[in-house]
């Protein structure tokens, strides 16, 4: 049974300062949870949020000195991960052990890339932190505080198994030496929803100290300089499909997390004069997207970009939904191209998508552009659509999440 402080008179906490979220709604949330006022839907996202918080006290906690091999810089306090994309082209042999060299084959993961645990360790870390670090914020247990903190001083604070700031060697390629920056997708898909579960905790947490906090803002403040400055990241921001979207966002979430809002709020803004009629044709259709051999999945990936983006400029007063490029599209006429799909499958999207075709990824933009564009549209979409199967917990998130498949 799910537990949770109840009281007739709960008092209203003040908002949490998260940067990506918007605070006022999650306060909101949390007064119509501890005063019994909730409703079905909030306590059915509320389950499935403390289920994952509840697994996620007895897993982990995740370094990325567990790889079992480390990176060209023989520290393996930095991040390592193979290009899942890449295969051998030549059998392996004595004279060519690699198979060298790598050819791409879009859309088709490699297995050899999971026995490097960084790419997994990651994305199960992260989710964690987030979800118990929710999970306090919703019911007031210091059980999942502490844990949230614990798996975040293990990946970050602790100087015998954090990861160093930087991504450097992130989606390598074998048999190449090249520099590329699309490994750092690797963080910038999640790494935003880190900045809200930062400001849950720092909102009085139980086991999260101010050497914590200060320790975070350090780490944070060297990985910003690496996400802005690097090689990697030079050749990152000049992509203009769901890459630099990414890479944007996660830095203007890190900039506000950090109090520079001035910086974070232009970072937005030039994102959107800069990408969307680079990203979107008149028709709101997602050219850079739809040529993917996975098209449903990268239009769908590059939108939960967007929608984070727009809720990062939200609490910046920068309003993405109302912003009509010089073509005339808008992000709801872009999202609104994805209600077909949602709908009807596969056989209603006319263009490429192997593997699964799951409609129930667009759930989050469109519970964005219904709450946020007023875009009845999608609200309906909604209504009638495939659900994620582990449960929608909008109604306690509130906010777009990434594709990463879900912490078991």
């Amino acid at each position: 049974m799910l537990l949770v402080p109840v009281s007739g008179t709960a008092v209203a906490a003040p908002p949490p300062h998260t940067v990506v979220t918007d605070g006022a709604k999650l306060a909101g949330i949390r007064q119509a949870i501890r005063s019994g006022h909730a409703g079905k839907a909030q306590r059915d996202a509320l389950k499935v949020v403390v289920d994952k918080a509840n697994a996620a006290l007895t897993a982990g906690p995740w370094s990325v000195v567990q790889k079992p091999s480390a990176p060209p810089s023989g520290d393996k306090h930095d991040y390592l991960s193979q290009a899942p994309y890449w295969w051998a082209s030549r059998p392996k042999t004595p004279d060519n052990p690699q198979g060298c060299p790598y050819v791409s084959k879009d859309g088709q993961r490699n297995p050899e890339a999971d026995a490097i645990t960084d790419h997994t360790y990651r994305m199960w870390a992260w989710d964690a932190m987030y979800y118990l670090s929710l999970a306090w914020y919703y019911t007031g247990d210091a059980k999942y505080a502490n844990r949230a903190a614990l798996d975040i001083r293990t990946w970050f604070l602790d100087p015998a198994t954090k990861m160093n700031p930087n991504m450097t060697y992130s989606q390598l390629v074998p048999c190449r030496n090249t520099i590329s920056g699309t490994g750092i997708i690797d963080s910038t898909q999640s790494f935003s929803q880190l900045m809200d579960a930062f400001a849950l905790l720092d909102g009085g947490a139980p086991g999260w100290t101010g050497k914590d906090r200060s320790g975070i803002r350090t780490w944070l403040t060297q990985y910003l300089d690496w996400m802005r400055t690097s090689p990697q990241a030079e050749l990152e921001l000049a992509a203009t499909n769901n890459h630099g979207t990414f890479l944007d966002m996660q830095n203007a979430a890190i900039s506000a997390y950090l109090g520079r809002r001035d910086a974070a709020r232009k970072i937005v803004l030039d994102a959107e004069q800069k990408r969307f009629t680079a990203q979107f044709a008149a028709d709101g259709s997602q050219p850079l997207e739809l040529s993917r051999t996975m098209s449903w999945h990268y239009a769908n990936f590059n939108l939960t970009a967007w929608g984070r983006m727009a809720e990062v400029g939200q609490n910046l007063g920068v309003d993405v939904w109302k912003y009509t490029a010089p073509n005339g599209v808008t992000l709801r006429k872009v999202v609104d191209q994805l209600i077909p799909g949602a709908l009807h499958g596969a056989g209603a999207w006319p263009h490429q998508q192997i593997g699964v075709f799951d409609q129930s990824i667009a759930a989050d933009i469109f519970h964005a552009a219904a709450e946020e564009a007023h875009d009845t549209d999608a609200a309906a979409a909604l209504k009638q659509m495939p659900l994620p199967a582990g449960g929608d917990t909008w109604p306690v998130r509130v906010s777009c999440f990434p594709l990463d498949p879900p912490l078991k």
